[in-house]
């Protein structure tokens, strides 16, 4: 392993109030010290320089090209950047780099890089990252905290770019340690299975740390990598507290898991975005599914705490109140949304509440002290599972308001593609051939009773994802940005007869290659103690199949996309407008010519910003009009009426979530940039000089 990192001799900029350096950092200052803006998670800044009368004279006042951050030029750069005290803090490259930027002109200060070798090159979650957190004693010691892709924790000298000598082992702490398989078993410190996108969470002197597995369906090892969340000394490294999303026996929830199988199953880690209330000194957990996320025979009971929101102590990591968005999880809906901390006023009633965006487009809204729901969310029965070995949950919760913000379940044939009658009837044709129904219709053994799969709308990639939504403190609304395009197929096949029965299969996305993975009582915990288990055959493995299309378009009828404004006093939607632009794909489909398509919207999953008067977001995908022949468009939407107001060119989709800060009295908007030849790139836009 080896270290690299490279000083730039320059004095940091001054902020011209020198008083100002011995406050916190903070937007209302014009900086963005947090990955989502603030420890809330609301993504707002009060900046109003930059309005609907201006938008489109944006022009771009820097770049910062990524290519040479790591050995591969091509790949997605998800980052949004920091800016404290006129500096940008943020990761690059497919080595996963830290560089500080100078706020004003993007040219590099510093930049750190350390090698990993096989530790990185074996990660389960690799590249850019997600960008880094920010921490100061507001007297001078200022760190950059970030997890490495083969998931060490770095603090580094905000000013210089060098390890902190105090914090871990040269500046370094090695997360691997303390993560287990099994009933407890360290797993292998090179090869182990865990990383993360996400940035650690940093509140007064605590930095917070979740964990991430391998991404897809039936995963190769039954005995994956557990989920923790930790919390360490931000100055030392020393571990204060830790959570197991498995609770383990004797711990609250651990009977979910029945016949024992807490011990043999994993995942169920924190992979996104965690929010805290400073104050109240809570911290809210998003969890995602357990090990397998369309199958569950492995994994009998509701299996807590995966799919939910948990809210812990900040002090002691114990828990306070937790609630489970999906009961016995077999759709992938992981909670990959960074938690909403709001104060709102409903009938009257000030709430301090936590609301989370989800794959299924509702908004769960929360009392984020007591974990009360702020409007009802009912217990409904649910489809129920004929796979062998499955057992799905007999009810499921569905929240009364707000209502749904995009769709979550496809209406047949009401939100098949209607184009034209011949559309229209080769999607229902096409459809016959698949289980569908309401929310939470279970995957199925494919090929059977004539049917290829079972039918959900999102999944994976469905309603709100990783780059979560936003918030605005002033009118109390949550915005959103919705996928409802995302048709998946599910089937389950059964491993061939002649395959052993001791070992598990993964099946390819193309639905017939198998390959076998390691099996039980192989690998780190061979020599763990196993509870007993009746002999049974092989679990199904799963395969999603590619989204279902007619003519080579969307099976479904649009908009691809939207975004919503939620009002959190009323619980109701306020405004609803297709998101982006129709795709060129379907504007130039031969058998549409003529039509008047109206705005498809795109499909796609992108973060916003919100500013005192506007949401911005840009394209996930390229588009051509005559303005701008193949650009993707960084655009501003009305926060009050939800009217596009502005759009300006990219040159390439969005791919992180997009900041904004002030420097010099002036307004910088950035947003990473990066898709299919294109390398990540940071474009700063600013407006004109007067």
């Amino acid at each position: 392993m080896r270290k690299r990192f490279w000083v730039r001799a320059a004095a940091l900029p001054l902020l011209a109030a020198g008083s100002l350096w011995a406050q916190l950092p903070s937007t209302t200052a014009g900086e963005w010290p947090y990955y989502t803006g603030d420890l809330k998670g609301t993504k707002y800044s009060p900046l109003a320089q930059v309005d609907a009368s201006n938008f489109n004279k944006l022009e771009v006042a820097w770049r910062f090209k990524t290519d040479n951050l790591g050995p591969r030029p091509e790949y997605k750069l998800e980052g949004t950047p920091l800016m404290v005290k006129g500096v940008i803090y943020t990761t690059g490259g497919s080595r996963r780099s830290v560089v500080a930027l100078d706020a004003a002109t993007g040219e590099q200060m510093w930049v750190y890089s350390l090698r990993e070798g096989k530790r990185a090159a074996t990660a389960p979650r690799q590249l850019s990252g997600r960008g880094v957190s920010y921490w100061t004693d507001g007297r001078g010691d200022d760190r950059i905290v970030f997890v490495t892709t083969g998931y060490r924790m770095i603090e580094l000298n905000a000013k210089t770019g060098q390890p902190i000598p105090g914090f871990g082992k040269g500046g370094i702490l090695d997360l691997k340690e303390g993560m287990v398989t099994g009933t407890g078993q360290q797993i292998d410190l090179e090869t182990g299975e865990v990383g993360l996108h996400a940035t650690p969470l940093v509140v007064k002197d605590v930095v917070i740390v979740g964990s991430s597995f391998k991404e897809g369906m039936t995963v190769a090892t039954r005995n994956n990598t557990k989920g923790l969340v930790r919390a360490f000394d931000v100055k030392s490294g020393k571990l204060l507290w830790t959570f197991n999303t498995i609770p383990k026996p004797g711990e609250f929830g651990n009977e979910t898991w029945e016949n024992g199988s807490w011990a043999y199953n994993g995942n169920t880690g924190v992979w996104t975005q965690m929010t805290v209330d400073e104050e109240l000194g809570l911290v809210y957990l998003p969890v995602e599914s357990p090990t397998s996320d369309y199958y569950g025979g492995e994994r009998p009971g509701d299996n807590l705490f995966g799919e939910s929101l948990v809210c812990v102590d900040l002090k002691t990591g114990k828990r306070k109140w937790h609630f489970q968005f999906v009961h016995h999880a077999i759709w992938d809906h992981d909670m990959s949304s960074a938690p909403i901390l709001a104060d709102i006023n409903v009938d009257g009633r000030a709430i301090k509440a936590v609301a989370v965006p989800s794959k299924q487009a509702y908004l769960y809204v929360f009392d984020r002290v007591t974990g009360q729901p702020v409007w009802p969310i009912e217990e409904r029965p649910a489809p129920q599972s004929d796979v062998p070995g499955e057992k799905t949950a007999k009810t499921q919760p569905y929240p009364t308001k707000p209502p749904p913000y995009g769709r979550n379940y496809l209406r047949i044939p009401e939100d098949l593609i209607d184009y034209t009658p011949e559309m229209r009837a080769q999607a229902r044709d096409l459809m016959s051939r698949y289980k569908h129904g309401p929310m939470y219709n279970p995957p199925i053994i494919g090929d059977t009773k004539g049917l290829l799969g079972g039918m959900n709308l999102g999944n994976a990639a469905g309603g709100t994802n990783w780059p979560g939504g936003g918030y605005d403190p002033e009118t109390h609304t949550v915005y959103a940005q919705a996928n409802q395009s995302a048709v998946t197929p599910i089937t389950l096949r059964t491993p061939p007869p002649t395959f052993p029965t001791d070992v598990k299969y993964v099946m390819g996305l193309n639905g017939t290659d198998f390959r076998i993975a390691e099996a039980p009582g192989t690998g780190a915990a061979a020599d763990a103690p196993q509870p007993k288990r009746a002999a049974t055959p092989p679990p199904p493995a799963a395969a999603a199949g590619p989204p279902l299309s007619v003519q080579g378009l969307s099976v479904v009828k649009p908009p691809y996309g939207v975004i919503s404004a939620i009002n959190l006093d009323k619980g109701d939607i306020a405004w609803q407008v297709p998101y982006g632009e129709t795709p060129d794909a379907v504007r130039n489909h031969p058998a549409l010519k003529g039509l008047n398509l109206g705005n498809t919207g795109q499909p796609g999953s992108v973060g916003l910003l919100v500013t005192k008067t506007l949401v911005m977001l840009g394209d996930s995908q390229v588009t051509t009009t005559p303005q701008h022949p193949r650009a993707a468009m960084f655009r501003a939407y009305d926060k009050a009426t939800g009217k596009e107001v502005g759009a300006i060119p990219m040159p390439a989709p969005q791919s992180g979530s997009p900041m904004t800060y002030s420097v010099n009295g002036r307004q910088y908007i950035i947003v990473a940039v990066s898709g299919g030849a294109y390398s990540g790139e940071y474009i700063a836009y600013r407006l004109p000089e007067e």
